[in-house]
């Protein structure tokens, strides 16, 4: 194995069960077996889930909360292609995997599911539902071996198979960096959505390069040009763009997203949606 893939799951491993320790990945209520909470009817409650003898005794309908009487389901779904391919040492996707790593890592702690799957131009690769390490570090080892350079994924046909693939509602963790238009509205009319952004902080505050060849990493298309003030302010303003309505859309179909900086600690990004 790849000495700093190594490393990184033992940063990854360490950071689950030290600092994500009493953290579940969510929250969930549902008709089971096991006792939530119990707490004062309210309008709009559906009344079958009244518990009448406490309400007897009490002289209020009161609501017996229970805990759903299933395993949650994680699912790490990451959309690769070239996109990720940029900044020195392709930082990009070293961060992705180290993401997908601590969520696995995460629900296999929490005694939970955990499905991985992998979207790239050419290929899909997926684990089974599973509980064993094993499954897990192969799953990132694929993200962090992929070869991305030169390729472009189709994310409408991605989504369309996710969608098929998942039969269990499940808590899905949806990885890219969202630099182009993703849909994932079919996809929230089963599942709990959490969209986590990948980018590199010069995406987001380039600088000034002068004279310069860029070089398009999905098909390697060459373009002299100068990067200068005016091009940084129309690249922004592409940027802004593309983000409001990233923003809109999830805020439409309720979901909920973190963004990470390839420089950032990934953990105490992600405590943030579990408390």
């Amino acid at each position: 194995m790849n000495t700093a893939l190594k490393a990184l799951q033992l940063k990854a491993r360490h950071q689950v069960y030290t600092l994500l320790s009493g953290h579940n990945l969510s929250k969930l209520h549902g008709e089971g077996y096991d006792f939530s909470e119990l707490r004062e009817y309210q309008m709009g409650d559906d009344i079958r889930k009244i518990n009448w003898t406490i309400s007897a005794k009490l002289g209020l309908p009161y609501i017996k909360e229970l805990h759903a009487n299933r395993e949650l389901s994680v699912v790490v779904a990451a959309l690769m292609d070239a996109s990720l391919y940029f900044g020195t040492g392709n930082a990009k996707q070293g961060k992705l995997t180290e993401v997908a790593t601590i969520l696995g890592y995460a629900a296999q702690q929490n005694n939970d599911l955990f499905t991985g799957i992998q979207y790239t131009q050419d290929q899909t690769h997926a684990t089974p539902p599973t509980k064993q390490l094993y499954h897990i570090e192969q799953f990132s080892q694929t993200l962090y071996d992929a070869s991305l350079l030169n390729t472009a994924l189709s994310y409408s046909n991605a989504v369309k198979d996710l969608f098929k693939r998942l039969h269990k509602p499940s808590l899905l963790f949806v990885l890219s960096d969202f630099l182009e238009e993703v849909d994932l509205s079919l996809l929230s009319q089963k599942h709990e959505i959490i969209a986590v952004i990948l980018r590199d902080r010069e995406e987001e505050v380039p600088k000034k390069l002068g004279e310069v060849t860029l070089s398009h990493p999905q098909d390697s298309k060459k373009m002299d040009t100068y990067f200068g003030q005016r091009s940084i302010e129309r690249y922004l303003a592409r940027l802004k763009e593309n983000d409001e309505k990233l923003a809109e859309h999830f805020a439409r179909y309720d979901i909920r997203s973190v963004k990470i900086f390839t420089d950032d600690e990934v953990v105490s990004k992600l405590v943030g949606l579990f408390v």
